[in-house]
């Protein structure tokens, strides 16, 4: 009984395109491994060999290194951003003080004919001077929790994403630990999404 030659070429195919995935999910693994291991130590423990061989296994979908680009791409726009809008506010306070500075210098030399309004001016200049450092301590502290606020949104965006797409060990939290392990296994796949990956 002869077999069909399309039927055996396609088997053969199956057959070494699961070669090449199995070599390609040993070399991320691999790679994980050794870059779980430069990792402190209590980190180390909550990433076992198993989640590290599930992470490999999610990397063999060529959409999550897309989806990784993707989400580094709105990350660097993200930080961008933010640092504009830090950098207004910060030049919005430096012009602020410049202003009170020089009305204080403008109303002392008004004072050189009449010595005696003198410390009016320096008590006023002192309360107005008061009142915008208390004024722009009040604005970074505002902004400075917006900003986390944005940053933590976008975290939480990113985690959706890649829970969403099957990545081991993402998930939606704001504890502190588990956020920090989640950048690490976030910064060890985008250090084999840029490795020279065995061909599929």
């Amino acid at each position: 009984m002869d077999l069909d030659p399309s039927l055996v070429a396609s088997v053969n195919e199956e057959i070494a395109r699961k070669e090449r995935l199995q070599k390609r999910h040993y070399f991320m693994l691999s790679e994980l491994q050794n870059m779980a291991r430069d990792l402190p130590g209590h980190f180390q423990q909550r990433i076992p060999y198993d989640m590290l061989s599930l992470l490999a296994s999610s990397l063999l979908d060529e959409t999550v290194f897309a989806i990784l680009k993707n989400l580094e791409e709105i990350q660097q726009m993200t930080e961008k951003t933010l640092h504009e809008k830090r950098m207004r506010v910060i030049n919005a306070h430096t012009t602020a003080k410049q202003e009170l500075a020089k009305k204080h210098k403008d109303a002392i030399e008004a004072c050189r004919n009449r010595p005696h309004h003198l410390p009016v001016v320096k008590a006023t200049f002192d309360r107005e001077k008061r009142a915008l450092e208390q004024q722009i301590e009040e604005e970074t502290k505002l902004m400075h929790q917006r900003l986390i606020l944005e940053l933590d949104q976008k975290v939480s965006e990113q985690q959706v994403t890649l829970e969403r797409a099957g990545v081991a060990g993402f998930y939606v939290t704001n504890n502190p630990q588990e956020v920090r392990l989640q950048m690490y296994l976030l910064d060890m796949m985008m250090k084999i999404s840029k490795a020279d990956l065995p061909p599929l």
